[in-house]
C-alpha cells in the first residue's frame, strides 16, 4: 500500500405574502435570489469549542438553543466554516441547534497524535462527523453541505441513514468511484479538473504549498464566477488554510480519488460500499447555482440516486459553488423545507 502523507444580517422571514411568494416558489424548485453576491463581511464565528472525537480534536462552531433540533452544516474545499457565517443565525433563530464544525485539515481540527496518517479518502470525512456526533451525544441530525461537505453529508446518509434525518445537497449525488474515475471525461470536463492532475505531481503539492491562499482565491473565482466577494471575506476564510494538515490532507484525497495513492485498510469495507453507488434514502433537497464554474453532475444524472422525498431546486441570478455564502437565506431555507418534508 502507498504511503499515506503525513506531515443577523436580515430578517428571515418576510411579510405574509412574500412567504407565499417564496413557499410557491419553492414548490416549483425554482428560487430566484434577490443577489448572487455577499454583503458586508461579518465578524469571525466563534467561540469555537474543541471536543475529542476518533482520531481528532474538532474545531466546531454551534449557535441556536441546546435543546433545539441539530443541523450539522459541512464546507467545502478550499473554503471554511465561514460559509455559514450567515446561515448559522437564519436556522438559530428558528430554534436549531446549529453545529458546523472545520473538515481535518482545516481551522482549529487537529491531530490528537502525530502518528496519524494524514488520511483524506472520502469515507473517513463521513467518520469523522458519525465521530463528532457520538462525542456530542446526538443521536440524528439534519445535515448540509457544499462541496466536499456535500458528499461527506451524502456518505453519513448512505451508510449511517438512521443517523440523518433529512439531507441538504449542493450538486446533488457526490459520493465517488475511483473505477469510475479511470474513465476520461471529454476534454472540456477534463479541463475544469485542472487542479486535480496538478496536484498528482509533487510540482502540485510543492506550488499547493507555497501558494495556499493564492491558489484558494484562485478557485474561488473559477467556481463562481459572478460573486463578488470582499478581500475581507477571503482573508477571513483563508486562515483556516493554515491548519498544518490542509495541505496533505488535500493532496492526498485528490490522488487517492485517481488511485495513485491507497487509504487506510480499516475503512476498506466503507469505500467497498460506496464503490457501488448506494442510494440514499433520507429526504433530500438538492441545489445547484446557475452560475457554478465547477465540476458538477447534472440533476438528471443523480435524480434516482434519492428514493426518498426528493426535491431539487434550481438558484438563478448568478449562484456558484458555495451557495450558503452566495444566497443564505435560501440555503437556510431548503434546510428548514427538508425539516418537515
Amino acid at each position: 500500500m502507498s504511503a499515506l502523507i503525513n506531515a443577523n444580517r436580515r430578517n428571515f422571514l418576510q411579510a405574509a405574502g412574500s412567504s407565499v411568494a417564496t413557499l410557491a416558489a419553492s414548490q416549483l424548485g425554482l428560487i430566484q435570489p434577490a443577489f448572487a453576491q455577499g454583503a458586508s463581511t461579518p465578524a469571525p464565528m466563534g467561540p469555537i469549542r474543541q471536543i475529542d472525537a476518533g482520531t481528532l480534536s474538532i474545531g466546531h462552531y454551534e449557535a441556536g438553543p441546546a435543546a433545539g433540533p441539530v443541523v450539522i452544516l459541512l464546507h467545502g474545499w478550499p473554503y471554511d466554516i465561514h460559509s455559514f457565517a450567515e446561515v448559522a443565525p437564519l436556522l438559530a433563530a428558528k430554534g436549531y441547534r446549529v453545529i458546523v464544525p472545520h473538515l481535518r485539515g482545516y481551522g482549529t481540527t487537529t491531530f490528537l497524535s502525530a502518528d496519524t496518517p494524514r488520511n483524506g479518502q472520502q469515507a473517513v470525512l463521513a467518520v469523522d462527523i458519525i465521530n463528532l456526533m457520538d462525542a456530542l451525544k446526538i443521536q440524528k441530525t439534519l445535515i448540509a453541505g457544499y462541496d466536499w461537505g456535500a458528499r461527506t453529508a451524502n456518505i453519513v446518509a448512505a451508510l449511517w441513514p438512521e443517523r440523518v434525518k433529512a439531507m441538504v445537497s449542493v450538486s446533488g449525488y457526490l459520493i465517488g468511484s475511483r473505477e469510475v474515475n479511470k474513465k476520461p471525461l471529454p476534454p472540456k470536463a477534463e479541463l475544469l479538473w485542472w487542479y486535480q492532475f496538478y496536484f498528482t505531481t509533487e510540482r502540485g503539492r510543492l506550488g499547493y504549498q507555497q501558494n495556499t491562499h493564492q491558489f484558494a482565491r484562485l478557485i474561488w473565482n473559477q467556481a463562481s464566477p459572478k460573486w463578488n466577494f470582499s478581500d475581507e471575506t477571503f482573508a477571513r476564510s483563508a486562515k483556516s488554510l493554515d491548519n498544518p494538515d490542509h495541505v496533505a490532507i488535500s493532496i492526498h484525497n485528490y490522488r487517492w480519488r485517481l488511485g495513485l495513492v491507497e487509504g487506510e485498510a480499516k475503512y476498506d469495507d466503507l469505500e467497498k460500499r460506496l464503490e457501488q453507488g448506494p442510494v440514499i434514502t433520507v429526504p433530500t433537497i438538492t441545489i445547484e447555482g446557475d452560475a457554478n464554474g465547477a465540476p458538477h453532475p447534472e440533476p438528471a444524472s443523480y435524480a434516482k440516486k434519492f428514493s426518498g422525498r426528493y426535491q431539487h431546486r434550481l438558484l438563478t441570478g448568478g449562484v456558484g459553488h458555495n451557495p450558503p455564502q452566495e444566497v443564505p437565506k435560501e440555503f437556510a431555507q431548503a434546510v428548514i423545507d427538508v425539516d418537515v418534508f
